[in-house]
């Protein structure tokens, strides 16, 4: 089974999305299930895992109900607020709605929030350890300024499964290297409980000059800390598309990656357990 293990989904029309700024004009516009299923079909993905693109309940719903009425979509890595003493029953809650088996994972923009120590919040540490008690996953997602605080909680929470969303975004755009990036992330690797998604490097590098070989080193590194069998592919669609196509996504990582059985679905199955 080849996953896609990080896709979007979303309509400016019926919802405000806030980190949408005007630099993304290119892909201001509805994204459904119908415009991703050719693409899947046209470059060999059989299932996929939607993420959650806002802090919306009502998000999360819509995309559990997606699940259930498209076959293709394995599993949901929602939202919920981590800092509601009541989290444990919102996720309880969403379980027992339509499409509730899919929810697979929570996330939150934690890079967004203006603390990057946000995550060692009392109130933030037991919505984790609810999201773990509810056997889900919890995806991190962070630039290199929040690791030291992501490492932190891993280390309080080594019963939980945590995803660290695409590499932690090093900044590839600034040159061949991101030292301060590698001393944060590779770290990380020495935790069991902890895999990695190669995936949204694209825009990462620069939108209209990147190459493989710019990606390369990254992607390398990624892989030699974490081993294939703890990293999986992410297209990050529709995001990617300001910097490259699905087919170019694809074709790139599964170039990069040696086209690994693991990174290209077999890790995503076991850490999500999508079926």
């Amino acid at each position: 089974m080849v996953v896609d293990a990080h896709h979007h989904l979303w309509d400016p029309a019926h919802r405000e999305y806030p980190w949408m700024g005007d630099e993304l004009d290119a892909i201001r516009r509805r994204f459904d299930a119908s415009d991703l299923k050719p693409l899947l079909d046209g470059n060999g993905i059989d299932r996929t895992v939607v993420v959650q693109t806002v802090s919306s309940l009502e998000e999360t719903r819509e995309f559990l109900q997606t699940a259930a009425e498209n076959e293709f979509i394995a599993g949901v890595v929602g939202w919920v607020d981590l800092t509601d003493r009541s989290v444990d029953k919102t996720i309880a809650g969403l379980k027992r709605s339509e499409g509730g088996s899919f929810l697979v994972g929570i996330r939150h923009q934690v890079h967004d929030e203006p603390d990057p120590r946000w995550l060692l919040r009392d109130d933030v540490q037991c919505g984790i350890a609810a999201v773990g008690e509810a056997g889900l996953v919890y995806d991190v997602l962070v630039r290199t300024r929040e690791l030291p605080a992501a490492l932190e909680t891993v280390k309080r929470h080594p019963g939980i499964r945590f995803v660290i969303d695409h590499a932690a975004k090093p900044r590839i755009a600034a040159g061949p290297a991101d030292s301060d990036w590698e001393a944060a992330l590779a770290p990380m690797s020495d935790l069991a409980n902890v895999t990695c998604k190669i995936s949204g490097l694209f825009t990462e590098a620069d939108w209209k000059s990147w190459t493989a070989e710019q990606l390369e080193p990254y992607v390398r590194r990624v892989i030699d800390w974490f081993g294939a069998d703890r990293c999986m592919f992410g297209s990050d669609w529709p995001v990617s598309l300001l910097a490259a196509s699905y087919e170019q996504v694809v074709t790139t990582t599964r170039q990069l990656v040696g086209d690994d059985d693991q990174i290209m679905g077999g890790t995503a199955a076991r850490v999500y357990g999508l079926t």
